[in-house]
Formats: structure tokens, C-alpha cells, sequence
């Protein structure tokens, strides 16, 4: 049985919210500020939180940050009814499966709550926009959280705890070619990476999970990771 995590100072709409989900058979704990949330984090396994950004004392986007580092492998979906406000660029770089807004799709979320990965963050770094926004709409679509960094300096700016995986470009706008593969491998030295280019003859072999060449099957990359993750999630306890 699945459990999500929801945080949001109005009970009603949350407990509201939380029945929909215990209809469809989950577990749903509710909480209505930052403090509380991480007691329960302490001491039970969540797959998921959901939690609104502006609330009393901790935002969202903080109780994100301090969610993740008591359990890094946590998925984060985010409502709000201000999605222009800059605490929401905060949250994003800690990685989320999706920002929603208020009102929340009912469907929306309870097919994004279903199919979320714990330790399925995946750090996706590329600069071109179209092919950035499809990669993490299908990533999030199935499942996995992303963050995304467009040049090398997004890449440092990046401040997720334990991704599960990255999809890097090589060349960046900010850097020479693989400067930010360079620097991830530095912050996250055992990361599963997987390079798309457009000039395969320049990719360092050791240290790469695959090579996927531009323009490449979406489909195939996706499988790629899954079949990771699966592996990945036989050896936690």
C-alpha cells in the first residue's frame, strides 16, 4: 500500500484531498506545518509528499529542502495558485515529479501519486528547451522527479541530495565540452550517466551508463533508465 505525505496549513482541503486518496486505497497522512511533517518523516516511509508552497513559518520549497535530507529518496509534488512566485524556482532545484495548481486535477495528481518513484530523481542537463521540456514530461510521466539545468552554471546551482541518474549534453553553454558531465561526476562521483550528443566520438567512455546519439529514441533512453531503477530498487531493503 502506497503512503503519501500531505502538508498544507488548510486541513479541510487537505484532509479532503487525503480521502480521495485513502479511496483509492492509499494511505494518506496529513499535516499542517513544516515541523510536523518531519517528525513523521523520521519515523515513517513515505512515497510521496504533496505540499503547498505558501503556508505560516516553513514554505513548501523549504519543507522540501528539509524533507529530502531526512529522506533523500522522498517524490515531491507541489500545489499552488501562484505559480510565478520565486520560492517555486527554490523548489524546482531540489528536484519535483510535477507542480500543480489550485484547484488541483483530481485525476492529475492520483495518476502522478500512483505511478511515483522513491530514488527516482533524475538530473536532466541540456540547452535545448524543446528537447528539455519533452525528456522531463516523459520522465515525470513515468514516474521519475527531475530537475533541470540548461548550462553549466544551472548544473552547480542544481541542489538535489541523492539523484538517481543524470542525462547530460556535452556541450553547454558556460564551459568547455563536458565541463558540467565533469562536475557532476565530482559532486556525485558513483551517478549513473547517460550522455546525449550529437558527436558520440567525444564522449569519455569510463564512468558513462550509455550513449545515446542525437537524435535519438526517447523511448529507448526512458526503458534504459527503468531498467536501471528496477535493478537499483532489488537491492534496497
Amino acid at each position: 500500500m502506497r503512503r503519501y505525505l500531505l502538508l498544507d496549513d488548510n486541513r479541510a482541503f487537505a484532509e479532503n484531498l487525503a480521502e480521495i486518496l485513502r479511496d483509492e486505497g492509499a494511505q494518506a497522512e496529513v499535516v499542517t506545518n513544516g515541523d510536523e511533517a518531519l517528525r513523521l518523516a523520521r519515523t515513517t516511509r513515505f512515497d510521496a509528499l504533496l505540499t503547498d508552497m505558501r503556508m505560516p513559518g516553513m514554505s513548501g520549497a523549504d519543507a522540501v529542502h528539509h524533507l529530502r535530507r531526512v529522506d533523500p529518496g522522498l517524490a515531491a509534488v507541489v500545489i499552488t495558485a501562484y505559480p510565478g512566485e520565486d520560492d517555486l524556482e527554490t523548489a524546482r532545484r531540489e528536484g519535483l515529479l510535477a507542480v500543480l495548481p489550485k484547484p488541483v486535477p483530481i485525476p492529475t495528481l492520483v495518476e502522478l501519486l500512483s505511478g511515483a518513484r522513491r530514488d527516482g530523481l533524475v538530473v536532466l542537463v541540456e540547452d535545448d528547451p524543446a528537447l528539455s521540456d519533452n525528456l522531463g514530461e516523459v520522465l515525470r510521466a513515468r514516474g521519475f522527479s527531475c530537475v533541470t539545468a540548461a548550462s553549466v552554471l544551472d548544473t552547480d546551482r542544481i541542489a538535489c541530495v541523492e539523484p538517481f541518474a543524470a542525462l547530460v549534453d556535452l556541450r553547454l553553454p558556460g564551459g568547455p565540452d563536458g565541463e558540467a558531465l565533469r562536475r557532476l561526476r565530482e559532486r556525485y562521483p558513483k551517478l549513473p550517466v547517460y550522455i546525449m550528443t550529437a558527436y558520440p566520438d567525444m564522449v569519455p567512455v569510463e564512468g558513462t551508463s550509455g550513449v545515446f546519439s542525437k537524435p535519438f529514441d526517447t523511448r529507448v533512453l526512458v526503458q534504459a533508465l527503468e531498467s536501471a531503477h528496477a535493478a537499483r530498487a532489488s537491492h534496497v531493503p
